[in-house]
């Protein structure tokens, strides 16, 4: 079951989760704090210009001298050239900032979703992991790399504005500043209503990625089925209601831009008139004695100063609707896998980024199932007191109904999950007692669907052993007999097979599946209804590959099609969670058990379709 979006119950930013994200900015500490002096430069000279304005009235226009013009025109030149200065360096570096922090958080990321359990990708969606991937780290880059620098920008220029405002007039300052608490609280009034509507739409947005990702990767199952309009219509209403979260956040943050310029307005228009008054009458006004230059500097100021409020409000606004992307980002890389190596364990075995392969045993293959009960998070029990032991070099069946535990065996098997009670042992020891990646490092898995990269056929086989020789590639290629199907081909071995294989047959990508395994070499070979899907001519091609590649080896073979497991040392039929029965094929058939029956049921179900003429490949689906 895919796991549904969190809702985020947080009425208010969260610090702690931007502290956490601003570490990544402090991984550059060159860039990042040539960001901050650039900024503190720049909001610097931003205060000075009132001040020179005010000294050219003061001094040139009111006295109508131009004694000094000269230097004071050089020198404002040069703020100007230096203001310059400090923005191309802010931008240059805050660009560089923000592609360097998608690219660490994609990176943790990433690493994060290789170390999670096979559970994690069993219960949650393709679209949930690309949207935290792609837009949700995006948006969080863009805004620690800019709008959240900027806020340092209007931080510093608006208290550096009411000091020189205090400085000039505290009087004329105060009467302008009045308005700044009513911001503040319409802003914190607002901030609530908006997060909720921001959170809402990054919710939808999952879910339409993941629409997205399901209506391409199954548009032939669309076709086939004629889905295209309950498709279009599913996906327009989550559209839909994205649309609508998205308008209601906009509305929202649409409302603080009018009041601020409205409150900034009554600022200026205080200032201009009880200034105003200190200029043409001194005697009678309240702030006293100003001169021309001070009030055209304050008028400035209240001019500016709302500016970075407003933006301030704006970056807020942002903040608030990133807060959701930041949360599952946050949320995403904080979660434990559900199989995990204890520290001493992985002391001496190594990770998955550094595995210790001089401390890792060898693997001779008997297993051993001792008491096993498990069951999932949902409480749904799929195996109870299950035991079972397996020589090394046997092959085992299993067969059974759909849901009767028996890819829940696999999947234990392989450490996918572990058991919540009792204990699984390779050659005789509990595989807690060694790291994940020692164990599955000596499996092959062939999966009922398989699974190729993009890239050449080649690259495929040696997926899983990157330094293996084109030699070793093609004998491997050979023992499955792919290789007249891969010299057919093009260009060989070097031919591109598309996005998952698009360009080969089901039965050509299962053989450089095959393939793949077995230039691995492994000791524990699993194959999980690996021949059931396709044809009887590559079934035949496997089945013979699978005599010879099986010999030595424990194997464990989740069967479909009956026939070809007969060759199998132990059949067990699971039923329940539990061995119903085992044996060999004539030992089964002679118990004239649920085996027999079975075995009789798909002989029969053969033999109908071949007097009908139809293909072995649309036989009996049993099993799963």
């Amino acid at each position: 079951m895919y796991i549904e979006e969190q809702d985020f119950a947080a009425k208010k930013i969260d610090w702690a989760v931007w502290k956490r994200l601003y570490k990544y900015a402090l991984q550059h500490k060159g860039l990042f704090f040539t960001v901050i002096v650039a900024l503190i430069f720049v909001a610097a000279i931003d205060i000075a210009y009132p001040l020179f304005t005010s000294y050219a009235i003061d001094n040139f226009v009111v006295p109508k001298s131009i004694t000094g013009l000269g230097r004071f025109a050089v020198l404002y030149g040069i703020l100007i050239l230096a203001q310059g200065s400090g923005v191309i360096t802010f931008i240059t570096c805050a660009g560089k900032l923000e592609m360097a922090i998608a690219y660490h958080i994609r990176q943790d990321a990433f690493l994060r979703l290789q170390e999670l359990s096979f559970s994690f990708y069993d219960r949650t969606a393709v679209g949930y992991i690309m949207a935290r991937m792609m837009s949700d780290i995006s948006r969080l880059s863009d805004m620690i790399a800019w709008s959240l620098v900027d806020v340092l920008w209007s931080l510093l220029f608006s208290i550096g504005c009411i000091i020189t405002m205090i400085v000039l007039s505290w009087k004329l300052a105060l009467i302008s500043l009045c308005v700044l608490p009513l911001l503040v609280f319409i802003s914190i009034r607002l901030q609530k209503l908006m997060l909720k509507h921001q959170r809402e739409a990054r919710k939808l947005n999952s879910r339409i990625t993941g629409a997205f990702n399901e209506g391409i990767m199954g548009a032939v199952t669309t076709k086939t089925l004629v889905r295209e309009e309950a498709n279009a219509n599913e996906f327009n209403e989550l559209t839909g209601k994205m649309k609508q979260a998205s308008i209601k956040s906009a509305l929202v943050s649409a409302s603080f831009f009018p009041i601020i310029m409205s409150l900034g307005a009554i600022g200026t228009g205080l200032a201009l008139t009880l200034g105003g008054q200190g200029v043409l009458a001194p005697e009678t006004a309240f702030v006293g004695a100003i001169s021309a230059g001070t009030l055209v500097a304050f008028i400035s100021y209240c001019t500016q100063l709302f500016d970075p409020i407003q933006q301030l409000a704006n970056i807020l606004a942002e903040m608030l609707g990133s807060q959701a992307s930041a949360e599952r980002v946050i949320t995403l890389m904080n979660t434990e896998p559900d199989v995990t190596d204890r520290n001493d364990i992985l002391e001496k075995y190594g990770d998955i980024l550094t595995p210790h392969t001089q401390n890792w045993e060898p693997i001779t293959g008997n297993v051993s199932f001792d008491h096993v009960t498990f069951q999932y998070k949902s409480g749904e029990r799929v195996l109870n007191d299950f035991s079972l032991d397996v020589k090394a070099g046997q092959t085992i069946a299993l067969v059974g109904e759909t849901g009767a535990g028996k890819s829940t065996i696999v999947n234990l098997l392989c450490r996918f999950y572990e058991p919540t009670e009792g204990s699984i042992r390779i050659d005789g020891t509990d595989y807690r007692e060694r790291s994940q990646l020692w164990l599955q490092s000596s499996l092959g898995y062939v999966l009922q669907t398989p699974h190729l990269f993009s890239g050449t056929i080649m690259d495929n086989i040696r997926f899983g052993m990157p330094e293996a020789s084109d030699e070793a590639v093609k004998e491997a290629a050979r023992l499955v007999h792919a290789e007249p199907f891969i010299l057919a081909q093009e260009k060989g071995y070097d031919t591109e097979i598309g996005e998952s294989g698009a360009r080969l047959s089901t039965g050509q990508k299962q053989l450089l599946s095959f393939a793949r395994v077995v230039l691995k070499d492994p000791r524990i070979f699993v194959l999980d209804e690996a021949t059931s899907s396709i044809d009887t001519e590559t079934e035949q091609l496997i089945q013979h590959a699978i005599t010879h590649i099986l010999k030595d080896r424990t194997s464990f073979i989740v069967a479909h099609r009956l026939s070809t497991i007969r060759t199998a040392d132990r059949i067990l039929v699971i039923r329940n969670g539990k061995i119903q029965e085992s044996g060999t094929h004539e030992e089964l058939l002679a118990q004239r058990g649920y085996y027999y029956d079975l075995y009789t049921q798909q002989f029969c179900e053969d033999q109908t379709a071949e007097s009908l003429g139809r293909p072995e490949t649309e036989k009996s689906t049993y099993d799963n």
